[in-house]
């Protein structure tokens, strides 16, 4: 069976709820975005099991700020992981560049691509950026990105990401993909590292196509 499960609302709804503080008795509403995100975003109130109602600011490899909800509007395929990872974490960086790879040049030009650190404290814009680099990633498409601690602790929540510092710096993790549709709801995750999943590469052309706009 494949290594793939969709739309997992029952496993990350409650996490969501609390990394968004939305248990603290009030009723659960879709939050808008940061008065810093783009007017379009900023005017959205997202679905109630979007990963979008989290407010957070990011910083790319190119040390551009950005919000959290910056590629809504678009299917987006996203990880966590970080540099000194030596085996891991450059398994997964393959995996996601193996799946975009298995879409057809139309299909690729509608995903963006999102990698989050574990680690702020040590992967800085330069270690992100030759992380881009080492890797051959188009940062056109692809952005290697790093937020506060506290803001990594609340997305990794909302995706379903478990992770753990050890005591020698490194981390335990969870390693997946997860896909998001445009208004940053979970459609798929897959754990299949080494080769695109064929389940979740299906999903993710479904996903695509029912995204492109219509001829006129």
């Amino acid at each position: 069976m494949p290594n793939i499960l969709y739309s997992p609302l029952r496993q990350w709804g409650s996490a969501l709820a609390l990394a968004c503080g939305l248990l603290s008795g009030a009723p659960a509403q879709a939050t808008p975005p940061p008065a810093n995100a783009a007017s379009a975003a900023s005017a959205t109130a997202w679905p109630g099991n979007s990963v979008y109602q989290l407010n957070a600011t990011l910083t790319d490899q190119d040390g551009k700020s950005f919000a959290w909800q910056r590629h809504s509007g678009k299917p987006v395929l996203l990880s966590m992981f970080y540099s000194s990872c030596k085996f891991v974490c450059p398994m997964l960086i393959d995996t996601m560049a193996l799946t975009q790879a298995a879409l057809s040049p139309a299909q690729r030009a509608q995903l963006d691509l999102l990698l989050i650190t574990f680690d702020p404290a040590r992967d800085d814009v330069s270690k992100l950026h030759g992380v881009a680099q080492a890797h051959g990633l188009d940062t056109q498409q692809w952005t290697l990105a790093r937020t506060d601690s506290s803001s990594v602790r609340k997305i990794a929540a909302t995706l379903g990401i478990q992770y753990r510092l050890l005591a020698d710096g490194e981390f335990n993790h969870t390693t997946m993909l997860v896909l998001l549709d445009g208004a940053g709801r979970i459609v798929a995750t897959t754990r299949k590292m080494g080769s695109a999943d064929p389940a979740f590469v299906q999903q993710l052309k479904q996903t695509l196509d029912a995204a492109r706009p219509s001829a006129p």
